[in-house]
């Protein structure tokens, strides 16, 4: 399904911190967010806990067939992507669905609905064989997943109609830009996918998240006084635990918090707890709650409020000419025209590719201080090494990667990376404080 430019570039700001939120599933080949543990006595070093460097483990040979055959999945999403609305635009297939909508619509408002509804479930069946191979088929294939067909196939009609009640309340939004101020209209949506942005991840933990997974309380009632008194330690107070019913859909792990203000809440795949020991398991948590504490999430929705701005930008010294040289195939003479949807997707599919190294360098660098914080508050080195070993493990992970994958693909530090970094971050052995220490609650 693809969601108007409006909510694409509002997803956009969200992504890096929310990659793993559901129902999406962290990709197998990367660590998911959360990496944070410790010992009993949160933030104190346990020598008895740590043996010494963790060795990066060697990639099975299942995990290198998993890594290339994602990379050639990888390639052919993204052509994929800018394939469709092409068709659509140079065929004047948009136009005649924009037709269609205004005689069943009438009024400007209506039509946008009408057209968006059609254009969505359209894109939805004709993307159906390739979401079924790659949400369904591969996971199952390499036995990342034992999700039921009805359970997966029920999850993709609650996107579907989840994305057709937004799209159809917000899509109007940046079309009556374009219609009121032609010149200044990518500014003005810009801004405001800053309070969009906002919006949802505040509602997300809240109306989106339950309608995917089944959010309880912790069986563990020991493990959540551990990780309450840690998130206390690290200066989030008032944070609620809930344990997530993974165990029915995959075979993989994750751990993160969302929200923010009342919506705040630290969530744990029950995936996790069994696969994880404690003090892996807090050291995750202390990753998670370092992206809350270090004010990631706000930082993330000014940063990539500022790659929309540019990208739109660039956008709009694109389309001009491309209809005024294409406007008798596609059908339309404005960018005004909710025909032109799918010249949105495709030129801004086509910029975000280039701009994708950006935004995947400043996820990664959040990820990388995000560990610096869970070591720092845990001091269990070899727990957090351990930890990124059996993600690497449990979701066939390749920790060595090319250039080419970091820059496009990796939103995380490479495994690797992150396990080197547990074996060699110890600035307190000699007597050096920490970057976040100050930050501590005692």
């Amino acid at each position: 399904m693809r969601l108007p430019v409006f909510l694409l570039l509002a997803a956009l700001v969200a992504a890096p911190l929310f990659a793993a939120k559901p129902p999406a599933v962290a990709p197998p080949d990367e660590a998911p967010h959360g990496i944070a543990n410790q010992s009993s006595d949160p933030g104190q070093a346990n020598p008895a806990a740590d043996h010494g460097p963790v060795a990066v483990p060697e990639p099975t040979e299942k995990a290198l067939r998993h890594a290339r055959s994602g990379n050639w999945l990888w390639l052919t999403e993204t052509l994929w992507s800018l394939l469709i609305p092409a068709v659509f635009l140079f065929t004047g297939f948009s136009a005649r669905i924009r037709t269609f909508a205004q005689r069943i619509g009438r009024r400007w408002f209506a039509t946008i609905v009408v057209y968006f509804a059609a254009f969505t479930i359209l894109t939805f069946l004709i993307d159906f064989p390739l979401s079924y191979f790659s949400g369904f088929h591969r996971p199952h294939a390499y036995g990342l997943s034992n999700q039921t067909f009805s359970k997966w196939f029920g999850d993709e009609l609650k996107g579907l109609v989840v994305g057709l009640i937004i799209g159809s309340l917000l899509l109007w939004v940046p079309y009556l830009l374009v219609k009121k101020s032609p010149r200044r209209w990518w500014l003005w949506t810009s801004l405001l996918a800053i309070p969009l942005a906002a919006f949802f991840i505040l509602i997300a933990p809240i109306v989106i998240d339950p309608l995917f997974n089944k959010f309880g309380p912790m069986k563990d009632k020991e493990l959540e006084q551990s990780i309450l008194q840690l998130a206390s330690r690290a200066g989030i107070d008032g944070a609620r635990v809930f344990e997530v019913d993974k165990s029915a859909d995959t075979n993989t792990v994750n751990a993160y918090v969302t929200g923010f203000g009342s919506s705040k809440r630290i969530v744990l795949w029950d995936t996790t707890i069994k696969k994880l020991a404690p003090d892996e398991l807090l050291f995750v948590m202390s990753h998670e709650m370092g992206h809350y504490v270090l004010g990631h999430v706000v930082r993330s929705i000014f940063f990539f409020a500022g790659l929309i701005l540019v990208t739109l930008f660039v956008f709009d010294r694109l389309q001009a000419g491309m209809i005024a040289r294409f406007s008798s195939r596609f059908g339309f003479t404005e960018l005004s025209d909710i025909a032109s949807l799918p010249l949105i997707l495709l030129l801004v599919g086509v910029l975000s590719f280039f701009i994708t190294p950006i935004a995947a360098g400043y996820s990664r660098w959040q990820e990388h201080e995000a560990d610096r914080f869970g070591l720092e508050i845990t001091r269990d080195n070899h727990a957090a090494a351990e930890a990124f070993v059996k993600l690497q493990q449990e979701n066939l992970g390749v920790p060595r990667r090319g250039l080419l994958y970091k820059l496009w693909r990796a939103d995380h530090p490479l495994l690797g990376e992150r396990i080197d970094f547990c074996n060699e971050y110890k600035p307190w052995e000699q007597g050096k404080p920490g970057r976040y220490e100050h930050l501590f609650k005692q």
